[in-house]
């Protein structure tokens, strides 16, 4: 960071912070340090062809950079690329997303998970809007003072979309520097020293190039199992390469998962074919996204006394055989599923609502609660599956999903 955006960055909140010494102090390559160029020449040779990756000559969109990036954190490309188009296809630039609402952007969004994403990309677009006429700062820090931005996505729009000299540092740098100077020390307490010895050797041009050609190198050969060491156009320069273990690295610590949580979810479908839903709260887990009515998820659920918050005091609930499973990133999380009919005329309790069936696909179901709907509605049609998309039964008849993963 420059002397200036180092003092705006304290004007905007960073005053009185002072650096660790291991993140001030500077630090050279351990042995020679890989050669930039030779990776800028393998990228354009190899360079993936993306939807938001401007072709050589073609002039970078800040806006698709952006969007691309925050879809992108935890989750694959293969995933984001329907998403981000059916994204630029509603929405094609930073000012049309501003000016839609949340909750439309949150029914674009339901499936891809980590949904407070969503809600961040919204209020970034208002603030970009707003506060910059819908074109984006192009200096890190002036990056990392909207919502949702920190300093890895800061500095991948700075380098990319604005050739700035900025070392962006994703899963796939990480892996491929720790890999290249042979970093013993696990993540994340790895990470401060991955970032200062990945920006030594961003060169003052062409940086954005060169960090997508470090999370092409990590995407398509440094991969985190079996990396194909003889294809890297730096593999004279890697020390685990060197080593023979370029597959233990990087260090991790053990896992640790939090305790798993059960609860119950209740499906009642009413007699004219419409399904009762609710809207979570706007923060915390899954904030502001669409669901059916559930108990609370607890370690200590006791399925015996699910049916004391059901929307309805009804005897007609019927519990699903099977259960749902889901990981979220803290804890796993099963659920009981109980179905109810109802007549045509009933009434949605306060703070619910009654969506017709054939418009679910429609609605900000995460993915924890397409699996619930699709277990319930494919049990009462006594099939395998449900198809949202369709909203058909996949029929196999006598046959029930035992759990929905």
């Amino acid at each position: 960071m420059s002397v200036a955006a180092a003092r705006r960055s304290r004007k905007r909140g960073g005053a009185g912070r002072r650096p660790a010494a291991a993140e001030a102090a500077p630090q050279a390559w351990p042995g020679p340090a890989p050669d930039a160029t030779v990776l800028l020449a393998w990228y354009d040779r190899h360079r993936r062809r993306l939807p938001w990756r401007a072709a050589p000559g073609e002039a970078t969109d800040p806006y698709r950079v952006w969007l691309s990036e925050i879809m992108l954190q935890q989750t694959t490309v293969k995933a984001v690329i329907p998403y981000y188009e059916r994204f630029l296809a509603a929405w094609p630039s930073v000012s049309a997303l501003a000016a839609a609402p949340l909750d439309s952007v949150l029914k674009a969004w339901a499936g891809l998970g980590y949904y407070a994403r969503a809600r961040n990309l919204h209020a970034c677009a208002r603030a970009v809007a707003a506060l910059h006429g819908g074109r984006f700062p192009s200096e890190e820090a002036e990056l990392r003072a909207l919502p949702g931005i920190g300093d890895y996505t800061a500095a991948a729009i700075a380098a990319i979309a604005f050739a700035r000299r900025a070392t962006p540092v994703d899963g796939n740098i990480e892996r491929v520097v720790a890999r290249l100077a042979r970093i013993e020390e696990p993540l994340p307490a790895a990470k401060p020293r991955i970032r200062r010895l990945a920006a030594l050797i961003t060169p003052p041009r062409r940086a954005g190039d060169f960090a997508q050609a470090l999370m092409d190198i990590g995407a398509t050969i440094c991969t985190p199992r079996q990396p194909a060491c003889g294809l890297c156009p730096w593999s004279a320069a890697c020390a685990a390469r060197r080593a023979g273990d370029a597959g233990d690295f990087p260090r991790k610590p053990p896992k640790t998962r939090g305790r798993p949580r059960r609860g119950a979810a209740f499906v009642a479908l009413r007699a004219d074919g419409k399904v009762l839903l609710r809207t979570r709260p706007g923060h915390g887990l899954l904030g502001g996204m669409t669901e059916v009515p559930t108990t609370a998820w607890t370690p200590d659920f006791d399925a015996a006394d699910a049916l004391a918050d059901a929307p309805f005091p009804t005897r007609r609930w019927r519990q699903v055989p099977g259960t749902v499973s889901h990981v979220f990133t803290h804890f796993p999380l099963a659920l009981c599923v109980f179905v109810a009919q109802v007549a045509a005329r009933t009434a949605a309790p306060a703070g619910m609502r009654w969506i017709a069936r054939e418009a679910l696909s429609q609605e900000a179901l995460p993915s924890v609660m397409r699996k619930v709907v699709a277990h319930a509605l494919a049990a009462e049609a006594g099939c395998e599956n449900f198809d949202f998309a369709s909203n058909r039964a996949q029929i196999r008849p006598g046959i029930v999903k035992e759990s929905a993963h």
